[in-house]
């Protein structure tokens, strides 16, 4: 066979190979996404029947909220689509379900951002997490940072400062056992 041959059939096998591997990428992803749509529907099935059993009325599904928000001084929206809008004893709250073992916890960056921009988008009396895998529906309340119970970090100079004063501490009370 011919080198020119042998070149034109290797371009040939790696555009093929190449082909193949994008069209199962992209079947692949959208694969993923069908599925993570339908566990969302699912979880959203079972945030519901939990709202409900925990005494709250569904008043609204996919509730969106415009909020105006400046960039460099410039007027602009945040568009943001919580999952319910629901009510118990005269009171709203807007509810995000979720599932997953990070996702589902208030702690999660990801998910504390979106309970605090649905605080701050919604008219409501309080924020809910409904953690649909483990059948959980949890009140969040959103505190001021000197409200918190949780000290401030000490900062980095504020603790080597700190580390000093220990072992000047440490180096006087050995000096004064030694002579003592």
């Amino acid at each position: 066979m011919k080198p020119e041959h042998v070149a034109l059939l290797v371009v040939a096998a790696v555009a093929l190979a190449q082909t193949t591997r994008l069209t199962w990428a992209r079947a692949s992803g959208r694969r993923l996404a069908a599925r993570a749509r339908r566990l969302g529907a699912e979880g959203e099935r079972r945030a519901e029947e939990l709202l409900r059993a925990a005494g709250y009325r569904v008043i609204e599904r996919q509730v969106h909220a415009i909020y105006a928000i400046h960039v460099d001084g410039a007027p602009s929206e945040a568009h943001v689509r919580a999952d319910f809008l629901v009510e118990r004893r005269g009171r709203r709250f807007v509810a995000d379900a979720k599932r997953g073992p990070e996702a589902s916890r208030a702690t999660f960056p990801a998910t504390r951002r979106q309970l605090l921009e649905y605080r701050h988008a919604y008219a409501v009396d309080g924020v809910l997490l409904v953690d649909a895998e483990r059948g959980r529906v949890h009140a969040i309340e959103v505190m001021a940072a000197h409200a918190s119970s949780i000290p401030p970090p000490i900062a980095a100079s504020s603790r080597a400062a700190l580390w000093l004063l220990l072992g000047v501490g440490i180096g006087v009370a050995g000096y004064a056992l030694l002579t003592g």
